[in-house]
């Protein structure tokens, strides 16, 4: 599952991968608020033709993956900015 970057702009990074759509927040070092002490500070993920979200990341799990799917997106977007 690769993703397609649709906006680019200073931190923020917007897409889709799989039938997700994505927004991840992400900085240049770590940080201890970011996804497994990470670059990535915020995520949202959700259905590429709903606005149902299927995970997300604030400095914190606010909602986890719940499938195997969107599981294997998130890691992959991890990949990419951690």
């Amino acid at each position: 599952m690769e993703p397609i970057i649709t906006k680019h702009s200073g931190n923020w990074t917007s897409g889709h991968i799989g039938p997700f759509r994505f927004e991840v927040k992400h900085y240049e070092e770590p940080s201890v608020f970011g996804i497994d002490e990470g670059r990535i500070s915020k995520l949202w993920l959700g259905w590429k033709d709903s606005y149902g979200t299927v995970a997300a990341f604030d400095r914190g799990w606010d909602k986890l993956p719940a499938f195997e799917e969107a599981q294997n997106a998130v890691d992959t977007l991890c990949t990419l900015w951690n």
